[in-house]
């Protein structure tokens, strides 16, 4: 009962101080201004609903043609026969995402993508969902300042504008190249450590499957 009633908590716990706020600093006078807040917002958020629903779109196909499955098997049946399991396995993926990365900005569009395929393929071949996920965010996170295509790549040259005006997406993907692979590679041995040390994620949530 409580899962199920989290959003309307969530909903009464924001909008109570949000409503306070307006009421007190006066920004907030009536019903119109309340709801021009809450369409600015909303309008925000408007990538992220178009994204959804063409995710969601991607995500039904899969599921009423089987194509997912299909391919899942089919890939795990030949990493099988070639003996790509465990480590291996797992750079292999993650670099696999780290260059897809550069050319899909969003993470939540790229995992609806990429999750219907490969997280049947890793539990076939012994490696959890949620290792998979995280595995998965170790190189969507690293490589994400190197990507034009992200959606906040036009903000940090902006940014970094202010201190160099002639920065552009070369100079900038030139200087951040050595954090981003010092990121990747600190996170890909810790990665692997708590693979080799079969350490839980969390509650319920194994490395391996």
């Amino acid at each position: 009962p409580f899962m199920d009633s989290l959003v309307i908590i969530i909903v009464i716990v924001f909008f109570i101080p949000g409503a306070v706020y307006g009421l007190v600093t006066r920004s907030v006078r009536n019903d119109t201004d309340a709801v021009d807040h809450m369409s600015k917002t909303l309008a925000g958020m408007a990538v992220f609903i178009v994204l959804a629903f063409a995710a969601g779109q991607f995500i039904a196909y899969f599921e009423e043609s089987n194509i997912g499955l299909l391919v899942s098997v089919t890939g795990a049946d030949f990493l099988e026969s070639i003996n790509l399991t465990g480590i291996p396995l797992l750079l292999l993926f993650m670099l696999f995402v780290g260059i897809i990365n550069l050319f899909v900005g969003s993470a939540s569009a790229k995992w609806a993508m990429l999750a219907p395929i490969l997280v049947p393929i890793m539990m076939y071949l012994g490696i959890s969902p949620e290792f998979t996920q995280a595995a998965y965010r170790v190189s969507d996170s690293a490589t994400n300042i190197l990507s034009p295509l992200m959606t906040y790549f036009a903000l940090i040259i902006a940014v970094a504008q202010r201190y160099d005006k002639k920065i552009g997406i070369g100079s900038l993907i030139s200087v951040m190249l050595p954090y981003s692979l010092a990121f990747w590679a600190a996170w890909t041995v810790m990665a692997m450590g708590w693979y080799l040390l079969g350490l839980p994620l969390g509650p319920g949530s194994p490395v391996q499957y």
